[in-house]
Order: C-alpha cells, then sequence, then structure tokens
C-alpha cells in the first residue's frame, strides 16, 4: 500500500490575499470620499484631510484597545464611564491646586487603575461575564464621576492645554501624530510580539492556551490596563477640546468604538482581526460624518449607512471563515 501523507500547508493565492476585508474597507473609505465631493464643493482639501481627523480621534484612542479586548472574545462597556471619571478627577483636582501635568498624570493613573480592576473582576470571577462585570463597573464609575462634580462642570485649563485637542505642528493636528505614535504601539504588540500571539491563541481557545502554559489571567488584566490607559488618553485629549468637563462626557462613547472594531473585521467570537481594519473604520466612520455633516445630513442617517456597514462586514466574514473550524469527521484521515 502506497504511503498517505496529508498536506497541511495551505498556500494562499494572490487573489486571497486580495480579497480580505481591509481591502474592501479601503474602497469604502474611497467611495465615502466620493460621495463626499460631489456632495460638497468645499470637501476635497488638504485641510479637511489633515484637520478632520482632530475631530474624532479622542474616541479613536479608545478603538485600539478594545480590539485586543475582542479579539480575546470579551467585551468592555465601561471604557465611556473610566473616560468620564478620570476626566473629573483630572479637573476637579486641578481646580483644587494641583498643578496640570500632576492633574494629567493622576487622570492617567485613576483610568489605568480602573481597567485592571475590570481585568482583576474578570479573573477572579471567571463565572461572570464581561458583559456583566465591565456594566456594573460602567455604572459605578460614570456614579462616582456624578457623586463628585453633580452636575456641574470643572474646568478653567490654562491656554497650553488647548493646545493638545486642537494644535498643530507644522500641518499635522497635534491628536493625530499622537494617534499615529499609539497605532504603530499597539500594531506592533498585537502582530509582532509574543504577547499578541497569546491573545489571539486566548481568543481562538483560552482553555487551550491555559494548558499551554499562556498566563491568560495575566493576559486580560494587562489588557485591561491598557483600555484603561487609553481611556486616560481619550480623557485628557477630550477635555482639551471642549474646555472642561463634565460627569456626563463620553456618554454613548462605548458603543461608538466597538461598531468601529466590528466593522474593522474584527470577529466577536474572538480569534480573528487585525489592526488595520478597525483604523480604516475610524476614518470610514469619521469622514463620513463630517461629510454628512457639511450637507446637514440628520444623525440618523449616518447610523443607519453605519448599520448597513455593519451587517455587510458581519455577511463577508461569515462567508469567508466558514468551514475553516469545521471539526473533522470521525475517522477522516485515519490510516488504514
Amino acid at each position: 500500500m502506497a504511503e498517505r501523507s496529508i498536506d497541511v500547508a495551505q498556500g494562499k493565492s494572490l487573489a486571497s490575499k486580495f480579497l480580505r476585508w481591509e481591502w474592501l474597507l479601503v474602497l469604502i473609505f474611497i467611495a465615502v470620499n466620493i460621495v463626499n465631493t460631489r456632495l460638497s464643493p468645499y470637501y476635497l482639501s488638504l485641510d479637511t484631510f489633515l484637520g478632520t481627523p482632530a475631530n474624532f480621534l479622542d474616541k479613536a484612542f479608545l478603538v485600539l484597545p478594545m480590539t485586543f479586548v475582542i479579539i480575546l472574545g470579551n467585551i468592555d462597556i465601561s471604557v465611556a464611564s473610566n473616560v468620564a471619571l478620570s476626566a473629573v478627577i483630572m479637573a476637579t483636582t486641578f481646580n483644587m491646586g494641583l498643578p496640570l501635568p500632576a492633574a494629567m498624570a493622576l487622570c492617567l493613573l485613576v483610568s489605568t487603575l480602573a481597567g485592571w480592576f475590570n481585568g482583576f473582576l474578570l479573573t477572579r470571577f471567571k463565572e461572570l461575564s464581561a458583559v456583566i462585570v465591565t456594566l456594573i463597573t460602567m455604572i459605578i464609575y460614570r456614579g462616582i464621576a456624578y457623586m463628585i462634580l453633580q452636575d456641574q462642570a470643572a474646568g478653567n485649563f490654562p491656554d497650553w492645554f488647548s493646545f493638545l485637542g486642537w494644535g498643530n505642528i507644522g500641518p499635522f493636528p497635534f491628536i493625530l501624530l499622537v494617534f499615529i505614535l499609539c497605532a504603530i504601539a499597539f500594531g506592533v504588540l498585537l502582530h509582532g510580539t509574543a504577547f499578541g500571539r497569546k491573545i489571539f491563541a486566548m481568543g481562538n481557545n483560552a482553555l487551550t492556551a491555559r494548558y499551554s502554559g499562556v498566563r491568560t489571567d495575566s493576559v486580560i488584566q494587562t489588557v485591561s490596563a491598557l483600555t484603561g490607559l487609553m481611556a486616560g488618553f481619550t480623557a485628557i485629549f477630550l477635555s482639551s477640546r471642549m474646555g472642561s468637563t463634565r460627569p456626563n462626557v463620553a456618554m454613548g462613547y462605548e458603543l461608538d468604538v466597538i461598531a468601529m472594531v466590528v466593522l474593522g473585521g474584527v470577529s466577536t467570537s474572538g480569534g480573528r482581526g487585525t489592526i488595520a481594519g478597525p483604523l480604516l473604520a475610524i476614518f470610514i466612520i469619521g469622514f463620513l460624518n463630517y461629510g454628512l455633516g457639511l450637507v446637514n445630513v440628520q444623525a440618523q442617517v449616518l447610523l443607519i449607512i453605519v448599520g448597513l456597514l455593519l451587517i455587510l462586514s458581519v455577511l463577508v466574514l461569515n462567508v469567508r471563515f466558514s468551514g475553516r473550524h469545521r471539526r473533522p469527521a470521525l475517522g477522516a484521515g485515519r490510516e488504514k
């Protein structure tokens, strides 16, 4: 009997490389800009492409760690409340006399600890889902922010602080340059390090990853702390742009961020996704919103368009990955 062998290496054709969701997002981004150009003669300019991102990049910082969270197979709906809490603490301590750089450092510390606390709860109470845990902390963090400020505003920041949200370095907005650095760091961390491989392994099968030697609790807590850190960045830039802060800031950010990650092709069941997809989704939604705003299109239209894009992304990704992880039939490939 001739010897049988199984070829486990699956070659990737040139067509498969270009039939990726990220390339479709590139086409959608081009289409959005073509439509916006036709809707308004004032859209197509260098100022639009350099200046517009400053209007939506504050929440984009949350997209980076949320990509990690969803690849893990978890979710975090407390990020917006974390933004509110850390922003309120920064503004309040500054108004009490703390130097603003120290208040900003405190903001980042509080947000990181709040994120880490989510991870602590997830790893200590494994019977609770991530939705329940972060729903609880979402209520707690926003509640503390209201206890501190009630319905009042805090701020009166110095003039230099507004540079973070509105200032430019040459033709480039400062917030855009900071975001690019953060995106590169998160991209390298996810796709170029052992830590990123652990995230994908846990997203595919957390139990197998644990028995393979991955310290799963440590990975969850680290990702949660990173999510909190980026919530602090959002709090600083959002406060800079607004000039003050209130307990109700960043309301609804968590849904926008999750929508961007899902539109970017990250699987909600975990284990699949790239950093490039959510980055493209950020700019698609941001420029779509800006273009429709130029012609006074209602915000509900944007919600409908984003919803249709989410449906398209789910359908395309399901078709693309259908059958790849099917369990082989009993006895398939068995030697006789």
